[in-house]
């Protein structure tokens, strides 16, 4: 009776850990300002630095400082061992123009983004995808004594 009663306990806590692993964890990344935040930032009046001083410093800009800011944020779901995905993402981009005030507010989600393949560049192989050391090896071969004896 005493080892029914462990191997009941043993299954019990292999069941508890097996659905323990399989939760559903959720990760949150990044910061975008609230649209009541928003409202501070005022359209031909706000400069850079003031929209930084009210929100926040902005995750990232544009190449050219003075065009726009980006405030980005994600959540991803985790399960088990599959692969992260991203369930919510937003862009807020504020921009701005020349004179440096702001020009637009604009605010972007996950269903606005659209998926972009990426061009892989691999340089191919000038000796036909041939190892060093097999390149190596066979040189050793095609080695002369007068080659090294200048002969």
């Amino acid at each position: 009776m005493g080892i029914m009663i462990k191997i009941k306990s043993i299954i019990q806590l292999l069941s508890l850990g097996l659905m323990i692993s399989c939760s559903t964890v959720y990760r949150n990344h990044g910061f975008t300002p609230s649209d009541d935040e928003l409202t501070a930032v005022k359209v031909g009046l706000s400069t850079r630095s003031s929209v930084e001083s009210s929100i926040g410093v902005p995750i990232t800009s544009s190449l050219d400082q003075n065009d726009g800011i980006y405030y980005v944020s994600s959540t991803w779901r985790h399960y088990g061992a599959a692969a992260p995905k991203p369930v919510k993402r937003q862009i807020v981009s504020i921009q701005f123009d020349k004179t440096g005030l702001v020009s637009n507010i604009s605010r972007y989600g996950l269903e606005d983004g659209k998926i972009i393949v990426l061009s892989r560049r691999v340089t191919e192989g000038g000796s036909g995808e041939i190892s060093f050391i097999r390149q190596l090896m066979g040189n050793l071969g095609r080695l002369d004594a007068e080659d090294f004896l200048g002969e």
